[in-house]
């Protein structure tokens, strides 16, 4: 019986331990597959750029996320309050990069464009006149930005409107504006240098021909609950 007794706590012990592992590495963020191929987007945007953006870009931002949320978790452990105020820039730019760029890669679509129907379309024209006052609005917000951010179409809960921003580096827009994101345009340069140059007019024009407005309607949608 002890013998037995023994070995049930042993499995006890090794379950426990399997199950905190897992926890622990379920605790780890992740680079999300793209939903299309690199070169799904040609011409608006080229493989090269979208290999590098995702794979490179990407990437970092989620590796670097989970390095710093390691070393906070040991700060709060310490309870060393100086070192975690040290790395809240970090978590502020390796986390806005993951969430910035993981709306954004559903937000595009090989078979995007055109315009938003429903709700969406009727929200638009509401808070903006038109669908073409809200475009033309959007993209000079984002061509305006100074240096590296985001354009974006956001929803403010408490008003129930929509409302178009920036944002600089990767600044999330809901921890930063309180606006819950529903299209964000990258302006950083590596997502457009390589193939329009500096020319980021050109970049935004393109990019409204991949626009995924069914993703965009979805997250209106859940924004709203």
């Amino acid at each position: 019986m002890l013998c037995r007794a023994g070995q049930i706590r042993r499995c006890a012990a090794s379950l426990s331990q399997t199950i905190n592992q897992v926890a622990a590495s379920r605790q780890k963020h992740t680079l999300p597959d793209l939903p299309y191929d690199y070169g799904a987007l040609e011409p608006h945007i080229n493989a090269e750029i979208m290999q590098l953006h995702h794979s490179k870009h990407h990437a970092t931002y989620v590796n670097n996320l989970n390095v710093t949320e390691e070393k906070y978790k040991e700060a709060l452990a310490k309870g060393d309050v100086s070192a975690q105020v040290a790395l809240q820039p970090a978590l502020k730019f390796n986390g806005g990069g993951h969430i910035n760029h993981s709306i954004f890669w559903t937000n595009l679509s090989p078979n995007g464009g055109g315009e938003p129907q429903g709700e969406l379309m009727e929200a638009i024209k509401r808070d903006f006149g038109s669908f073409q006052k809200m475009q033309e609005k959007m993209s000079a917000t984002a061509v305006a930005v100074q240096g590296s951010g985001w354009g974006w179409l956001g929803y403010e809960k408490e008003s129930g409107r929509l409302r178009i921003v920036a944002c600089a580096n990767q600044d999330p827009l809901q921890g930063t504006t309180g606006l819950i994101p529903l299209l964000g345009i990258d302006v950083w340069e590596h997502a457009y240098y390589l193939q329009y140059k500096n020319v980021r007019p050109d970049y935004i024009k393109a990019i409204w021909n991949i626009i995924n407005w069914e993703n965009v309607s979805e997250r209106l949608q859940t924004a709203k609950k």
